[in-house]
């Protein structure tokens, strides 16, 4: 613990407040009980690499708190006790590793472990197909990585933001004010856009997030209606729902979607506050 405080603290010696709160439970149980009660608060977690380990993750898992974690090697260990496979089958793709030998860039680490959380699709948490998870549990998880996503995306961009940003936009490209043929165009071009979107959503891809920022970027400077948007999302299920019915398959899945919708419509609200020149 105190060979983690001097690295955290030596990240940045000159800086005039701190840059990290690092707290350390006492026991698993005083562990598991301030996660819950501060998991909302929580930036990422370090857990130390020993055999209670696997337990702890899947307790976690189970629990849907999901978070940034880093895993700390204090020894070197013959055998691995968990290893990167592992870490993301029983918990999620943005677990990271640090070596014992590599011990000062713990810093380095939790940004990696934070970087890489924020890129997760939802379907990277999802149980594997051959649980018996049933799907209220499924939805569940997969929202709660997409609060604390946006959670930790706020905290991060706060000292940033987007100030200004909305007196960028240039009126004549707004979508009212485009000609019929313009606005047609336009219209088709975010169809496709969010249609990408979708076929990707629970794809586990990395370009995902990227792909909703771009599209969330030509909504904001065309400013179209989030009405507009709901629209765009209704037709796309409609014609996979006809799709569906052709194939003989069930409509069902098309309800799943609704995640797709509210985390699109997330980013822009997100994209609209941090637009707005801030009173001083």
């Amino acid at each position: 613990m105190q060979r983690l405080k001097q690295c955290l603290e030596g990240d940045r010696p000159d800086a005039p407040e701190e840059r990290y709160v690092l707290i350390q439970p006492a026991s698993e149980l005083e562990f598991f009980t301030f996660v819950e009660q501060q998991k909302q608060q929580i930036d990422c977690l370090i857990l130390q690499h020993y055999p209670p380990l696997l337990q702890i993750i899947l307790h976690l898992k189970e629990q849907t708190i999901l978070l940034p974690t880093v895993v700390v090697d204090v020894v070197e260990a013959d055998t691995p006790l968990l290893d990167a496979p592992a870490g993301e089958k029983l918990y999620h793709e943005a677990v990271a590793y640090l070596a014992p030998t590599a011990f000062q860039q713990i810093p380095e680490t939790i940004t990696e472990a934070i970087d890489k959380f924020l890129q997760l699709s939802p379907a990277c948490v999802l149980p594997e197909p051959s649980s018996s998870v049933d799907r209220v549990t499924e939805l569940t998880m997969q929202n709660t990585l997409l609060l604390q996503q946006r959670r930790l995306a706020d905290k991060l961009n706060e000292r940033l933001g987007y100030v200004g940003v909305f007196y960028k936009r240039n009126p004549k490209n707004f979508l009212r004010r485009l000609s019929a043929p313009e606005k047609q165009e336009s219209l088709a071009a975010l169809k496709l856009s969010y249609r990408e979107i979708v076929l990707n959503y629970f794809s586990g891809t990395e370009l995902l997030n990227q792909q909703i920022d771009a599209f969330v970027d030509a909504v904001f400077f065309a400013d179209v209606p989030t009405a507009q948007v709901v629209e765009i999302h209704m037709e796309l299920m409609d014609e996979f729902s006809t799709q569906l019915k052709l194939e003989g398959r069930s409509e069902e899945i098309v309800q799943d979607y609704r995640l797709t919708l509210i985390d699109t419509i997330a980013h822009l609200c997100e994209m609209y506050r941090r637009s707005l020149v801030k009173e001083t």
